[in-house]
């Protein structure tokens, strides 16, 4: 019955221990420029979204309490004063104990079919769940610049508007300013990884570990050139857990970002204008 009442909207909120919530929030940083206020607001999204939503174990994995919270922490932060109607298209969390692997089919422009695995940290299915690998989610892991419950969330509310094109719903006065930047930017940044893969040597793999010494010298994760909708998602991840580096490499995306998540994880203040 619990399962089916998350399917209608029913749930009720789920209480978090304190002591639990105090022990996961102290293992988040990027938590830091919250006032008491909005952590209490996090905290009560949290229990509602916990309430909400059916989390499940993979390869054997157990979800036990403190997976599910650190998950909803992380998950609730980019909506925490968007609302979680963001969030209401799906129902389960799936968790795995490592990453997974899922096939894929790509077309070339020759329009030939190449079939091929492709391991994944996480994954936001349109309409469907999402799946998280639990060492990329932990809180514990000490990921710096990178966070796959927040890249995987921020995909569900880019979904909201339809497949992930970098856009998600907001107020028609913000629409027009964030396709500038947000085009801006990411042309941008393609233009850079085009010049870093330019300048690795040929006897060097791009796609191997010894390629990551020029990567390195990219602002963002190099798999934000993949396509608009992955560049919202790393740019959310940058924004959340390594702000200075997002400001200096793109202002306008900070200010932008600042405006639609109503935070500012830089000062703590509360922007005065949102979506």
């Amino acid at each position: 019955m619990s399962l089916l009442r998350k399917l209608l909207g029913l749930a009720r909120p789920e209480p978090i221990d304190p002591e639990l919530w105090r022990r996961i929030t102290a293992d988040l940083p990027f938590l830091g420029h919250l006032d008491e206020a909005e952590l209490e607001m996090l905290e009560s999204q949290c229990a509602a979204f916990l309430g909400a939503k059916q989390f499940s174990g993979a390869a054997g994995f157990v979800v036990d309490d403190e997976v599910r919270v650190a998950i909803a922490v992380q998950a609730c932060l980019p909506a925490l004063h968007l609302g979680l109607s963001g969030y209401r298209d799906f129902v389960e969390i799936v968790v795995y104990p490592d990453r997974f692997v899922a096939p894929r089919k790509q077309v070339d422009d020759a329009g030939v079919v190449h079939e091929y695995d492709d391991e994944l940290a996480g994954e936001a299915m349109q309409g469907g769940p999402v799946v998280l690998s639990w060492p990329d989610a932990d809180p514990a892991g000490g990921h710096v610049g990178y966070n796959v419950v927040i890249h995987e969330f921020v995909h569900k509310l880019d979904m909201l508007g339809g497949p992930p094109d970098g856009a998600p719903p907001m107020l028609a006065g913000m629409r027009e300013r964030w396709a500038h930047i947000m085009s801006d930017a990411y042309e941008d940044f393609c233009k850079r990884v085009e010049r870093i893969e330019a300048a690795i040597p040929r006897h060097v793999d791009p796609e191997s570990p010894a390629a990551d010494a020029w990567y390195e010298r990219l602002p963002l994760d190099p798999y934000a050139a993949s396509d608009p909708g992955e560049f919202f998602a790393v740019t959310a991840e940058a924004f959340f857990t390594a702000p200075r580096a997002l400001v200096r490499a793109y202002p306008a995306v900070y200010a932008l970002f600042r405006d639609y998540f109503c935070q500012d994880p830089l000062t703590g203040r509360i922007p005065e204008t949102g979506v």
